[in-house]
């Protein structure tokens, strides 16, 4: 499995911030280190030119990346402040998403050991993104017609925001965030696809919202490639995210989303979103799931001449907890549930979600 990494994405941020930036090398030696990538696997990307940026980013917003001309308030909601390391971060990360889009379309699966900065708008960055770089890339593989179509599989605890509204009149790019209903941000853009789950779901409850929802996706968008935002502050525990998911969850999800894509033939690049765990370490760990999955089941479709649609769940709880899941998504979706309904059908109140958006200038991780 081919995945994109650079020294870069590493980068000096002022003492006491709260974005865990370690995670980039940490998770990159970890896969190293369990034999799960070989120093052969990464791929080492350049930063996206100023052209390629222009396909989803205005000229205004990105003159102020390379001058230094964002505003000190730009900057707050940024969550990040401006340096020359971070604009060139950034066109690293995007570069990598999209050379992990054209190995997966030569080779069916790969990834980006960062990325998933879905809440850059064409205009501006918050929330710690400055670029959105899975929107760059589909941009720049349909400008060369290397796809028609494409599907954005967005499993943050936030909402892709920036992602849903630069393509939310793009016919050709489905986008499908499931996230925390009364999280950041508090004004949800419009998905094709939004479903907003309710505070402290767990493993049953989530998964067996994923899997209700996940195929028809795939069935409405055709794609011609998946984009996979692998955020891990779903977790239990998370500083920001307000769902229970256990590790177990998390893996179990991860070969849910991969195996059923991969299972229909259709490739698939997974970036990592967020994640903000106790410790940098931990986040890292968390985030090594997806990419243990994804290299474990193309070993095993390898070795077999069909592959199920969905992927075996007898390691883990799902099996015992069939009927439990079952009870919860009918629970969870009576009327006024938040879990399935489409944006424009959502009754939550913006005055009752929490934000729950780190403050950039404290953080009580180590």
């Amino acid at each position: 499995m081919k995945c994109s990494y650079h020294p870069g994405y590493q980068m000096a941020l002022p003492g006491g911030h709260p974005f865990p930036i370690g995670k980039f090398p940490l998770l990159k030696d970890r896969l190293l280190a369990e034999g799960v990538l070989t120093p052969c696997d990464i791929l080492q990307p350049d930063p996206v030119d100023r052209q390629t940026l222009e396909l989803v980013h205005t000229a205004d917003y990105l003159n102020k990346l390379e001058s230094s001309g964002l505003s000190m308030a730009e900057q707050r909601r940024l969550g990040i402040p401006w340096s020359d390391s971070l604009w060139l971060r950034s066109r690293l990360a995007s570069g990598g998403t999209l050379l992990a889009a054209r190995a997966a379309l030569d080779s069916g699966l790969s990834g980006n050991l960062a990325g998933g900065t879905h809440h850059a708008f064409a205009d501006h960055g918050e929330g710690f993104c400055v670029l959105n770089d899975v929107a760059i890339a589909i941009a720049q593989l349909r400008i060369e017609e290397a796809i028609d179509r494409a599907l954005v599989i967005d499993l943050d605890v936030h909402q892709g925001n920036g992602t849903a509204a630069i393509f939310e009149n793009v016919e050709e790019v489905f986008t499908f965030s499931m996230h925390g209903e009364r999280n950041y941000p508090s004004v949800k853009m419009r998905s094709k696809l939004d479903v907003g789950l309710p505070d402290r779901l767990d493993d049953a409850g989530y998964l067996a919202a994923l899997q209700m929802h996940l195929p028809m996706v795939l069935a409405a968008a055709k794609p011609d490639i998946a984009f996979y935002l692998a955020g891990v502050d779903v977790a239990s525990g998370d500083r920001y995210g307000r769902l229970s998911l256990t590790e177990e969850g998390i893996r179990l999800r991860d070969r849910e989303v991969i195996g059923t894509v991969r299972g229909s033939s259709i490739p698939l690049v997974i970036v990592l979103a967020g994640g903000y765990a106790e410790t940098r370490a931990r986040t890292a760990a968390l985030h090594a799931h997806a990419f243990r999955e994804a290299v474990a089941y193309e070993r095993s479709r390898q070795g077999r001449t069909q592959v199920p649609q969905r992927p075996s769940t007898d390691e883990g709880p799902l099996d015992d907890a069939e009927n439990s899941a079952a009870r919860m998504l009918r629970q969870h979706a009576e009327p006024n549930s938040v879990i399935g309904n489409p944006h424009g059908d959502n009754e939550t109140e913006c005055g009752e979600i929490d934000e729950q958006r780190p403050n950039a200038l404290r953080s009580d991780e180590e």
